[in-house]
């Protein structure tokens, strides 16, 4: 095992979690959703609580994981998390219940995002975190970008699909989207923006003024 390798091992174990999280984690693989990895999970807590963030909008609630992982150190913000999965939703309220977050801090909308997405108040959130289809990762970000607040940030976990991203070899649809993602963001002057290599892949790009 290289340098590299043993530092990414060890910093992936490092976090300590919550029992509520630790459960949502099985509940998770159990259902066939990959969650984010606990490094991830840390890392969306600190900007959280960097940010000071008071709005967070989640695109892919899955079971709760990211959401009670941005709402953990931050006991007044408010989470409005989108999933069209009826099972997940029902998950995830649970995991929430157990957690001690009432659903006034936790509004869970079964839906597709994509039309729940442009109802949202314009530059209303301080967090707007993308884990959803991958192949529709430009459409998301575009709406990010309205519904985020000048110096928010948007989040992309799982930014490098397991190393699809960088293998030239890789053409899949969602490999391409996430490439044409990078892509944008990288082109762009009205936003700045660091890529991770945390969990699996880290994309966090924060919306400046004017």
């Amino acid at each position: 095992m290289s340098k590299l390798e043993r530092n990414w091992q060890y910093t992936e174990q490092y976090p300590s979690e919550t029992d509520t999280l630790v459960r949502a984690r099985r509940v998770s693989l159990e259902l066939g959703i990959e969650p984010v990895s606990r490094a991830v999970s840390a890392e969306l807590s600190a900007l959280a609580v960097l940010s000071g963030a008071r709005a967070i909008c989640e695109i892919g609630t899955g079971v709760g994981i990211s959401g009670l992982s941005l709402l953990r150190h931050r006991p007044d913000a408010i989470l409005t998390s989108i999933e069209i999965e009826p099972e997940h939703l029902r998950e995830a309220r649970a995991l929430f219940t157990e957690a001690g977050i009432p659903a006034s801090r936790a509004r869970l909308v079964e839906g597709d995002a994509r039309h729940v997405m442009p109802r949202l108040n314009l530059a209303a959130y301080d967090i707007v975190l993308l884990d959803a289809e991958q192949s529709q990762l430009l459409e998301y970000f575009e709406h990010a970008l309205g519904i985020v607040r000048p110096g928010g940030a948007i989040v992309v976990p799982s930014a490098l699909a397991h190393g699809r991203v960088a293998d030239p070899a890789a053409r899949d649809e969602s490999t391409q989207a996430l490439r044409d993602l990078l892509a944008v963001v990288a082109e762009s002057d009205a936003i700045a923006s660091s890529l991770a290599p945390t969990g699996d892949g880290l994309l966090t790009v924060v919306r400046l003024d004017g």
